[in-house]
């Protein structure tokens, strides 16, 4: 019977090119919608509040990074298992490791929701505001942290959604709460005169509309049997979900950590040069919200690309594993080199959209995006293979590529290169870092994918 389920699924016997516009099409708009909340508030923000509200969003910005590390850790983790085990036949494990997902991201969205909210001034000292930034980022991240159940409810909770062979309702799920806070921004933040509460507030009402989507799937929608006994969290499952989401979730916190590290190196060498600490902090926002977008082209294409990955992987279907990492990668460079034309020709009109400033801002953000960004051709290569190791079991090679280029490059050379060469030792820390972890998963990739037998009777 297991055979016969195998032979019937889709990702088994499909043209690989289909499978993966099928399921990375809708992957890559939910990743898109999903940093759609940020980028629209920045630039509602910029433009109704200024460069200070730019800055504060900025700060805020690791709390989003560690709840989504949160979502990736139990999304992905219980997709890539349910996944692999699916593939192997085992149904029944497969819905258990759902239930205890599902359950864990309600859990974990209340707990980080009141960690923010109880030591919210000390968490924004850390994360390097300003004194002028403080007020706004205390009102921005103070209400945004409402939402946090939502968000990691969402996040997390698209990936078991498309796991489940649902990719469209997932995409329709992220994509409403963002039409939701498109909507809402301008109206509170100009007709209301809300400022910078009215966006984090249209930020909460939309997280809080995708959040109730997911629910409502997984109570009337669902293809795979989950009962009420199911959604009990259970050891042996969540084992077998942080195991499989490490990689991701480790990525998301290495970035967190880097997002720090540069706002508090931002801060400090800004204040000793023409640009003072706030225009930095301000740049440096704009210029990471920009960059979501191609990552979450890039992150959507190996999401797509996992479920295929993971069932063909379990049964033992390696020639069609080969042949989908080799078109996720050729997706993943083509994307790469469309943004970095854009990156470098329309780096001012790009900055343009976020709100005015001096002159001096955008010749700092110009420079930024120039040098900072100038691997962006290569820079999908690496969170690609990261989610293929998972996809496919391979969990602490997950882990290591996911560290290499935020933990074991970036951050030592964002805290080195500016000894020497000032705050511009920042900007050229980026190119040679993205270098480098592009070369380390190419080269593992290469490995795993030379390691596959094809089996007996081809594909």
């Amino acid at each position: 019977m297991d055979s016969i389920r195998t032979a019937e699924n889709p990702l088994a016997v499909e043209n690989i090119g289909r499978l993966i516009v099928k399921f990375a099409v809708p992957a890559i708009i939910s990743m898109l919608v999903s940093s759609l909340y940020n980028i629209v508030d920045q630039i509602f923000i910029g433009r109704g509040v200024g460069m200070l509200g730019n800055a504060a969003t900025n700060v805020a910005f690791p709390v989003s990074i560690i709840c989504t590390a949160t979502a990736l850790l139990l999304g992905i983790g219980s997709a890539s298992n349910f996944n692999l085990l699916s593939g192997a036949g085992d149904h029944e494990k497969a819905s258990q490791i759902l239930g205890t997902g599902l359950s864990m991201l309600g859990i974990c969205g209340a707990v980080i929701a009141v960690i923010v909210l109880v030591f919210l001034g000390p968490i924004l000292q850390i994360f390097g505001v300003t004194p002028d930034v403080l007020p706004y980022a205390r009102d921005y991240t103070g209400i945004t942290a409402l939402g946090i159940p939502f968000l990691i409810l969402t996040t997390g909770g698209m990936h078991l959604i498309r796991a489940d062979r649902s990719p469209t309702y997932s995409m329709i799920g992220m994509l409403t709460g963002a039409i939701i806070n498109t909507v809402l921004d301008p109206l509170f933040i100009f007709s209301f005169r809300w400022g910078i509460k009215g966006a984090a507030a249209a930020t909460v009402i939309g997280q809080a509309a995708s959040g109730m989507l997911v629910i409502a799937y997984f109570l009337k929608f669902r293809k795979v049997e989950l009962s009420v006994h199911k959604m009990k969290p259970r050891a042996d499952c969540l084992k077998m979900i942080l195991l499989l989401g490490m990689s991701s979730c480790v990525n998301q916190v290495a970035m967190a950590f880097v997002q720090i590290t540069m706002n508090n190196t931002l801060r400090h060498y800004g204040a000793s040069s023409v640009y003072g600490s706030d225009i930095p902090l301000a740049c440096a926002g704009v210029i990471s919200k920009v960059n979501m977008v191609f990552m979450a082209i890039c992150i959507g294409i190996s999401q797509g690309c996992q479920p295929i990955w993971g069932f063909n992987y379990g049964a033992k279907k390696y020639g069609r594993v080969r042949e989908t990492y080799k078109k996720a990668f050729g997706a993943a460079l083509a994307v790469g080199i469309v943004f970095f034309i854009c990156f470098q020709l329309f780096a001012r009109p790009i900055v343009s959209i976020f709100g005015e400033g001096s002159e001096v801002y955008f010749r700092f953000a110009e420079r930024y995006f120039k040098i900072f960004m100038f691997m962006t051709f290569i820079n999908g290569i690496q969170p690609m293979s990261g989610g293929f190791f998972t996809s496919i079991g391979k969990a602490k090679l997950g882990i290591m590529v996911s560290l290499t280029r935020q933990v074991l490059f970036l951050i030592p050379l964002i805290l080195i290169f500016p000894l020497f060469l000032g705050i511009d030792g920042i900007m050229y820390a980026g190119p040679i870092a993205d270098l480098a972890a592009a070369v380390v998963a190419i080269a593992f990739a290469i490995r795993e994918l030379g390691r596959m037998d094809v089996p007996a009777g081809g594909n």
